[in-house]
C-alpha cells in the first residue's frame, strides 16, 4: 500500500497486482520494470520509490526475481503520487491522482453490482479513450473485456492485467464477496512469469486471445451493493489493496448449493460429493456457508422438501420414486423427514393437497 508517510493519499485505488499472502514474494519483477518505464516516460527518477519499497536496483536485472505484496503496494503508491498518474504511464495522457477514486464514488450509489460496473465502464471512457471497457452478460456468464484503441507498447501486459484485477477487486469490495473468475484471457503470448496468473485470477488463463477479458457468474451482477459512502471514504483513506482473494465470503454460494442440490440430488448426498461438484473442499464449503449464516443440512431440507412437495402434488409417481428424485437413499428416511417438515406423511400430503401442511406451517 502507499507509504503512510505520504500525504493526501486518500483518493486513489491501489495497485491490485499483489499476492493474497502479504509476506509471499510472488509478484514478478516485470511489473516493477513497467513502473520504472513510466518514470522514464515522464523523465523522472524512480530511485526514491524503489528505496521505499526496498527493491534494490540489481533486482530489476533478474527476470526471475519476485517481490512481496507489500513491496508492490509501496512502489505503486509512491509512483502514482510522484508521477501524478494512477495509470502509471499506460495511456496517452495522465490519469491524475484521485481519478479512480472518483470513478468509485460515481458507482457507489448504484442499486446493484451490474449497474455499478456499467457506470465504471462508461465513466472510464471519460478519463481516457486509449482503451474501452465493456461489460456484457448472458443469462449465465458476465464478461468484462478491454478493447485497445491505441497501441499500449511495452506497458501492455501491466496495463491489461492491472485493469482487469482492479475491476474485479472493486466489484468484490462493492458486494463484500469473493467473485470466482471462470476464465481469463489475454491478447499476448504467455510470459515467463505466467504462473502468477493463477494467483491473480482464480480460473484458468489463456493467452494469444483476441482481447483481454475475464468471465464470471452473471448472478453476481444482480447482488445489491453492501458499501456506503462512509465505507468508501474509509477504504480510500487506508488505500488497502483491492485483492479478490481476501474475501472468504461468496454471496452466491447459497444459490449455487441450492441449484446443485436440485439439479443433481442423487450425486449430492454427502458434503464431500457436493463439494466435489462445486470444485472446493468440504471444509471450505462448510466454512463459507457459515460465513453466509447458512448450513448444508438446512439447505438440503429446503430443496428436498420443495422438490418432494412438487412431485407429490403434480405427479402420480410412487413415494419411493419421489424419495429417490428428492435425494433420499431410501423410502423410510424420506417418510420420516417429510413428516418432520410438514406434520404429514407423503401419502397424507398428497391426499390433502398440502392444505393441512400449509395451515400447520402458517
Amino acid at each position: 500500500m502507499p507509504d503512510s508517510t505520504h500525504t493526501n493519499h486518500h483518493a486513489a485505488l491501489p495497485s491490485p497486482l499483489v499476492s493474497p499472502i502479504k509476506g509471499a514474494a510472488v509478484t514478478p519483477i516485470a511489473f516493477v520494470q513497467a513502473i520504472v518505464q513510466a518514470y522514464e516516460k515522464y523523465g523522472q527518477n524512480p530511485a526514491q520509490a524503489l528505496q521505499s519499497a526496498q527493491i534494490k536496483p540489481e533486482f530489476l536485472q533478474d527476470p526471475a526475481h519476485r517481490i512481496s505484496a507489500l513491496q508492490m503496494e509501496r512502489i505503486s503508491g509512491a509512483a502514482m503520487q510522484e508521477l501524478d498518474d494512477e495509470a502509471l504511464g499506460w495511456f496517452s495522457r495522465r490519469l491524475p491522482w484521485g481519478s479512480y477514486g472518483m470513478l468509485a464514488r460515481a458507482s457507489i450509489s448504484a442499486p446493484t453490482l451490474g449497474v455499478a460496473l456499467q457506470r465504471w465502464c462508461r465513466h472510464h471512457g471519460l478519463l481516457t479513450d486509449d482503451i474501452t471497457l465493456q461489460l456484457q452478460a448472458t443469462k449465465d456468464i458476465a464478461t468484462i473485456s478491454i478493447t485497445e484503441n491505441r497501441p499500449l507498447g511495452t506497458l501492455r501486459e501491466f496495463c491489461l492485467v492491472s485493469m482487469l484485477r482492479n475491476f474485479l477487486g472493486l466489484a468484490s469490495w462493492l458486494i463484500d464477496s469473493r467473485i470466482d473468475v471462470q476464465n481469463a484471457q489475454f491478447p499476448f503470448a504467455a510470459p515467463a512469469h505466467k504462473d502468477v496468473y493463477g494467483v491473480l485470477f482464480s480460473g484458468p488463463t489463456s493467452f494469444d486471445a483476441a482481447s483481454a477479458a475475464i468471465s464470471f457468474d452473471a448472478r453476481y451482477l444482480a447482488l445489491p451493493l453492501r458499501r456506503s459512502e462512509a465505507a468508501l471514504q474509509h477504504m480510500l483513506k487506508r488505500a488497502l489493496p483491492l485483492t479478490v482473494l481476501q474475501y472468504r465470503r461468496d454471496r452466491l454460494l447459497v444459490q449455487r448449493v441450492r441449484q446443485m442440490l436440485a439439479a443433481r440430488p442423487e450425486q449430492s448426498h454427502s458434503a464431500e460429493d457436493l463439494a466435489a461438484l462445486l470444485h472446493m473442499s468440504p471444509r471450505t464449503l462448510h466454512r463459507q456457508l457459515r460465513d453466509e449464516r447458512a448450513s448444508l443440512q438446512a439447505l438440503k431440507d429446503e430443496v428436498r422438501q420443495s422438490k418432494a412437495s412438487e412431485l407429490l402434488l403434480r405427479t402420480q409417481r410412487p413415494v419411493k420414486q419421489v424419495a429417490q428424485a428428492s435425494g433420499f437413499q431410501n423410502e423410510k428416511s424420506f417418510i420420516r423427514a417429510f413428516r418432520s417438515w410438514t406434520g404429514q406423511s407423503p401419502a397424507e400430503f398428497r391426499q390433502t393437497g398440502g392444505v393441512a401442511a400449509e395451515s400447520n406451517s402458517g
